[in-house]
């Protein structure tokens, strides 16, 4: 049996997948790894774990029969940097990209390169703290220069766990151009600073998503340079549907993502948490954050202890429009706290049509101006009724789905190097989806 190997690490948990050539999971595993420290007491990755999981994991996987591995690639979370030395041993902790981050040096940068406002419209991104991966390099520069001088090459996550493959360090679009300040997105190259301050010499040369390079130890096995989660996420759907759509991908945020959308970012919709992420194909992926599926999570903490209910009773509740209309209407419009409502299914109705104006709102930036056909929800509130239904309705123009791709991160990055693995065209049954009127 033909398949590829796919490493996709993400915060919590790390996993390891066998797809065949019709993408389905002939073999899985997780992973879970407990947090270290870095020189400054915060919570990070422990990364020699995290380097020890990809060299274990290669053994286990020379020892399953029946199985030809064709190729292998990585997805991972972004804004994380391993900086490598000259002996090819990781210099520094692997940052956390919640890490706080110096008022004072945030601000000597912006203030040398046009100020905040300019600095972000041109990378695409808000003002994001340790979340701009490239503040990272910077602030070791400033702060550590011996530290930064021995660093030889720094490399995005997913970048790192192909270089232990290959040992060719690579640097890829996904993840350069994710809201790392590093990107110029109006000059397509990388913004000046980056020149000018010396960033560019620990950066790897950039290369295609869809390369492969060979893995070293185990000769005829190759391995792509990996991606950002969030492209590799929207992969399947690119590969799947021409027409113009939008993807909702919802969790603790949900991230409004329209790949059909090139204009540039407004200050406007800057100050209103938008970004652009890049594709594996290069092409800018503008998008919207809503923090719902937190808001969501601390109201049904509360709606559930109000009620005396499960947590997770929220689960069971149907939609009923007829409850909307209540809420609607000129008796029900004021109820906004908890002894305001008869019943649990009440407030949580209320709760979702309050989440739905403010989903309306983020994700109405990147519609405007496009000919969108379809909204695709996955993740969470894609399996929740009462959101969909109310998102349907907010958008009676355009075909809202709820959209289920088993592991979407980890079958992007098979799909981005198909054609190094796989003899066949990719299926089109990867994405079931149900259509809410």
């Amino acid at each position: 049996m033909n398949v590829i190997a796919i490493f996709d690490a993400g915060r919590t948990n790390k996993k390891l997948f066998l797809f065949d050539e019709q993408y389905k999971i002939v073999w899985e595993r997780s992973y879970t790894f407990a947090e270290t420290k870095d020189e400054d007491g915060e919570a990070c990755e422990d990364l020699e774990k995290l380097t020890h999981w990809i060299t274990e994991a290669l053994d286990e996987l020379k020892a399953i029969g029946d199985i030809r591995i064709r190729a292998i690639n990585f997805s991972a979370y972004g804004a994380s940097l391993v900086h490598i030395g000259e002996g090819g041993t990781p210099v520094t902790p692997l940052y956390n990209y919640l890490k706080p981050y110096p008022e004072e040096l945030k601000q000597r940068l912006y203030f040398k390169y046009g100020g905040e406002a300019a600095f972000s419209m041109l990378t695409a991104s808000p003002v994001l703290g340790s979340l701009n991966s490239g503040m990272q390099l910077y602030r070791l520069k400033e702060e550590q220069p011996e530290l930064f001088a021995r660093i030889r090459t720094s490399l995005h996550l997913p970048q790192y766990l192909s270089w232990l493959l290959t040992k060719v360090a690579c640097s890829d679009i996904t993840s350069i151009g994710c809201h790392t300040h590093l990107w110029n997105f109006s000059s397509d190259r990388y913004h000046e600073w980056v020149y000018e301050e010396g960033i560019i010499d620990k950066l790897a040369p950039l290369h295609p998503s869809t390369d492969v390079l060979p893995v070293k130890a185990f000769p005829g096995w190759f391995a792509g340079i990996g991606l950002h989660d969030s492209s590799a996420a929207m992969i399947p759907y690119l590969d799947s549907f021409r027409e113009p759509f939008v993807l909702i991908s919802t969790g603790t945020w949900c991230i409004s993502m329209n790949p059909f959308n090139s204009t540039p970012l407004t200050a406007t919709e800057l100050q209103q948490d938008c970004l652009c992420y890049m594709s594996y194909e290069g092409r800018p992926v503008k998008a919207s954050r809503l923090f719902a599926g937190r808001i969501h999570e601390e109201r049904v903490k509360r709606l559930a202890g109000h009620f005396d209910k499960s947590m997770d009773y929220y689960t069971t509740v149907r939609f009923d429009p007829h409850l909307v209309l209540f809420l609607r209407s000129d008796e029900g419009c004021m109820r906004k706290e908890l002894n305001d409502f008869s019943s649990y299914e009440q407030g949580y109705h209320r709760l979702l049509m309050d989440i739905m104006e403010q989903q309306v709102a983020s994700t109405g930036l990147v519609l405007e101006g496009t000919a969108t056909k379809k909204i695709f929800v996955d993740g969470g509130f894609g399996r929740n009724e009462v959101y969909m239904h109310l998102l349907a309705g907010a958008f009676p123009g355009i075909g809202v789905f709820a959209a289920s791709i088993p592991q979407a991160s980890a079958i992007g990055a098979a799909l981005a190097i198909h054609g190094h693995w796989n003899s066949g065209p990719p299926p089109g049954d990867l994405i079931e989806l149900k259509y809410y009127k």
